[in-house]
């Protein structure tokens, strides 16, 4: 990993040969101060560079397939300074058979193997260190990196099965209408049919892991709407107000949908007469700000439902954005108003 960890296009081609360099030269250069020839000096510290790289590789090897445990930590020094032994004794045995008749050189060669060992040895126990250190954050980034993989693969079955949920709530809501509308309305609710069809054909060709713009979520809207007309008919009234310049502004898809269902579900129950929810639409900074407003009637006591709309968009914006702050909800003199935020990305 030692090895690895240097191995980028920019970095690897240089690092590993720059340390055999500065290795064969300061050996040369000590060789050269104890009275040794140009050629004898260069061969030695040349063929003690190549097994000072030879070390480091098997090190790199050991390290980055075994990581020691604790108890094991021993290995990071025993390993080193075997290495380093078999390979001074490596290059005594080569160069004593290079120079053979060399009887100078081939003293300070044998006085010189225990101060090579020492040199080597410390050398391989700081490069092992190293390839054990840069072995285990690797280990670490990639553990790190499989469970932001799972987190996000986690959010994805998550917005998955929302996406899933909305749907079926919706389509039996309006069954249940259209049910209601059979007997004492029976052309109502072949129109209401009609529309669910061209409802669900529209939105179920999706693709989901694309956003929409405003306009495009505001047309589905105004299916939607037509749907809950044939159910409430002049009771129902939406008012959309929308800037000209957020038309443009993205969103994930059916994210209004279920807030408008929320705000007819409160607006039109329990309240006589017609009924007017407002929808406002503006830019704020990089938020793109949706206010829906209905009426309520704050002592009205019916049919407790799931909760899922305004639940199922919260949880939608959290693992979106990682954030609960961006639906707010008031209750205030008989009107009830949602205010939603969505961050733009420009």
């Amino acid at each position: 990993m030692f090895l690895n960890a240097f191995s980028n296009p920019r970095l690897g081609k240089w690092i590993i040969p720059g340390a055999g360099i500065i290795w064969l030269l300061g050996c040369f250069f000590l060789l050269t101060n104890e009275g040794l020839s140009t050629e004898v000096a260069f061969t030695d510290s040349f063929f003690f560079a190549l097994f000072f790289l030879g070390g480091v590789a098997v090190l790199d090897r050991v390290f980055s397939l075994y990581s020691p445990k604790e108890k094991n930590l021993l290995l990071v020094f025993l390993v080193p300074v075997a290495l380093s032994g078999l390979s001074v004794y490596g290059h005594r045995f080569l160069l004593s058979w290079w120079y053979l008749e060399d009887d100078i050189y081939l003293e300070l060669l044998e006085k010189s193997v225990y101060l090579r060992w020492m040199v080597l040895g410390l050398a391989e126990q700081l490069i092992g260190v190293l390839a054990l250190v840069v072995s285990k954050l690797e280990r670490q980034e990639e553990l790190r990196n499989r469970e932001s993989q799972m987190l996000e693969l986690s959010k994805e079955a998550e917005l998955a099965q929302l996406r899933q949920q909305l749907q079926p709530h919706f389509l039996f809501n309006s069954l249940n209408s259209i049910n209601a509308l059979v007997v004492s309305q029976p052309h109502k609710a072949r129109e209401m049919v009609l529309l669910l069809s061209d409802f669900l054909r529209g939105t179920i060709r999706k693709d989901v892991q694309t956003w929409v713009t405003l306009e495009e979520e505001v047309n589905y809207l105004k299916m939607y709407l037509d749907i809950e007309r044939v159910r409430f008919g002049h009771r129902l009234k939406v008012e959309f107000s929308m800037e000209k310049e957020v038309e443009h502004a993205k969103l994930p898809p059916l994210l209004i949908q279920p807030l408008v269902e929320n705000a007819i579900k409160h607006g039109l129950y329990g309240v006589t007469g017609e009924v007017k929810i407002e929808m406002k639409c503006k830019k704020e900074g990089n938020y793109l700000v949706l206010g829906i407003q209905n009426p309520f009637d704050p002592d009205y006591v019916g049919a407790e439902g799931t909760g899922f709309g305004l639940s199922s968009v919260e949880r939608r914006l959290y693992l979106l954005f990682g954030r609960k702050d961006l639906l707010h909800k008031s209750a205030h003199e008989g009107l009830f108003t949602i205010q939603l935020q969505i961050p733009q990305f420009v």
